[in-house]
C-alpha cells in the first residue's frame, strides 16, 4: 500500500510542478510569461527528480505507466503490483492537473488561446504525423528507460545520485526531442490532465484532442518495452 501511496502523491508533484511550469510561462496575466522552452525543460527534469528522492525508497518512483509495465516484463516488479501502481499513477496525474488549474484560474480566464489552455495540461505534434509522432514518442522513452536501467553499469552510485541523473536524463530528452511531440514519454503525464481539461469549467477551453490520445499511448509502451528487452539481451 505504501509504494501505491508513493506512486500517487509523486505522481501528483510531478504534475503539478510540470503543467505549473507550462501554465507559468505561457498564460496570459503570469508573472514569468514568456520565459521559454529553456525553462520548461529545466523544471520538468527536477518535476520528476524532487519526488524521486521522496518516494524512491518507498515505491521505485516510477511515475509512469509504461515504465512500470516494461520493469513487470523483464522481472523487476511483480505483476501484481501494477494495475496498483497504474491506478495511482493516472490518480495523481488528473489531480495535480486539477490544483494547477486552481492556482491558474485567473491566468486562465484571461488568457484566449484555447491552444494555449490544452497545452498547459497535454502534449502535442508541432508537425502532425501519427506514424512519426508516435516513434517520437517511442525513441524518447526508449532513451529514458534504457539509460534509467543503464544507470546499473555505473556501479555502486550514492544514495540519490541516481536521482540527479534522472533529471539530467529527462532535460537531455527534452532539449533534443521535445519540440517533436511535446515529449510526453508518459501515458500518465498526458492522459490525466487530458481528462482534467474536458472535465475542468476552463473558460473558452476548446477541445481536448482526443484523437492524438494514442500517440501517447502507443509510442511509450513500444519504446519501453523494446528498452528493457534489448537491455536485458546484451551480455553486459
Amino acid at each position: 500500500m505504501t509504494a501505491y501511496i508513493a506512486e500517487f502523491i509523486g505522481t501528483f508533484m510531478l504534475i503539478l510542478l510540470g503543467d505549473g511550469v507550462v501554465a507559468n510561462v505561457s498564460l496570459d496575466k503570469s508573472g514569468m510569461k514568456g520565459a521559454g522552452a529553456i525553462q520548461i525543460t529545466l523544471a520538468w527534469g527536477l518535476a520528476v527528480m524532487i519526488p524521486a528522492f521522496i518516494f524512491g525508497a518507498a515505491s521505485g518512483a516510477h511515475f509512469n505507466p509504461a515504465l512500470t509495465i516494461a520493469l513487470a516484463i523483464d522481472g523487476s516488479l511483480l505483476w501484481s503490483m501494477v494495475p496498483g501502481y497504474v491506478i495511482g499513477q493516472f490518480a495523481g496525474a488528473f489531480l495535480g492537473a486539477c490544483a494547477v488549474y486552481i492556482l491558474y484560474k485567473d491566468q486562465f480566464d484571461a488568457t484566449e488561446s484555447a491552444a494555449t489552455k490544452l497545452g498547459v495540461f497535454s502534449t502535442g505534434p508541432s508537425v502532425p504525423n501519427f506514424g512519426l509522432n508516435i516513434l517520437s514518442e517511442a525513441v524518447g522513452t526508449f532513451v529514458l528507460v534504457f539509460a534509467i536501467k543503464g544507470m546499473a553499469q555505473a556501479g555502486a552510485v550514492p544514495a540519490g545520485v541516481s536521482n540527479i541523473l534522472v533529471f539530467g536524463i529527462i532535460v537531455s530528452i527534452g532539449m533534443s526531442l521535445g519540440g517533436l511531440t511535446g515529449y510526453a514519454i508518459n501515458p500518465a503525464r498526458d492522459l490525466g490532465p487530458r481528462l482534467a481539461h474536458s472535465l475542468l469549467p476552463i473558460k473558452g477551453k476548446g477541445n481536448s484532442n482526443w484523437g492524438y490520445a494514442p500517440v501517447v499511448i502507443i509510442g511509450p509502451l513500444i519504446g519501453a518495452i523494446a528498452a528493457v528487452l534489448l537491455y536485458g539481451a546484451i551480455p553486459w
